[in-house]
């Protein structure tokens, strides 16, 4: 935060980074959006059109389908990518709006009746969100994540990096109680 010259007040993105042409394009319609309508939905999805690949997490559609349960008639909306789940064996009816959607979730989305819309058409069908579900990906659920803190840490469940997973690979001291000491769970 603190940069010479002073703080900086906010450190919240005004615009993309990505030199996406299509991108910019969703930028301006729904810059237009938020200022002229009172709908909150529509800066949401501004702002988060504006972040960047890590805080934009991708969803399944599996997942997708567990939070619309119930919500029929509705348009599910990700600001991000949509993949399938081989696990998820039959796909209900979705409609669903995004960033992208891998050519198998857009398979199977379409096989079971559903709808892929994109952004421009959203903005079309329902230019205040009326009728909309936002919903967003597990942002923690990278593998990344688990290396986040201090391994080897009493208390911490933290994952470290090494450099491979097996007898000889970081099992002494601290790992062992015939090695010194074991560090506590």
């Amino acid at each position: 935060d603190l940069i010479a010259g002073g703080r900086k007040k906010n450190n919240s993105r005004k615009a993309p980074k990505s030199d996406n042409v299509y991108l910019l394009l969703l930028v301006k319609l729904y810059r237009f959006l938020a200022r002229r309508t009172d709908s909150k939905f529509n800066k949401i999805v501004l702002k988060r059109l504006f972040m960047s690949r890590i805080n934009r997490p991708p969803m399944s559609i599996s997942r997708v389908s567990k939070f619309m349960a119930g919500k029929d008639g509705k348009i599910a909306v990700v600001v991000g990518t949509i993949t399938d789940d081989v696990r998820f064996l039959d796909v209900p009816k979705l409609r669903i709006c995004a960033l992208r959607f891998t050519d198998s979730a857009r398979a199977r989305i379409l096989r079971a009746g559903g709808e892929c819309l994109t952004f421009d058409q959203l903005a079309l069908q329902c230019p205040s969100g009326e009728g909309t579900v936002l919903l967003r990906g597990p942002k923690n659920a990278r593998e990344a994540v688990r290396h986040f803190g201090a391994p080897g840490q009493s208390g911490s469940h933290v994952k470290p990096y090494i450099r491979s997973k097996g007898r000889k690979f970081e099992r002494a001291r601290g790992r062992r109680r015939s090695r010194g000491f074991k560090v506590k769970a």
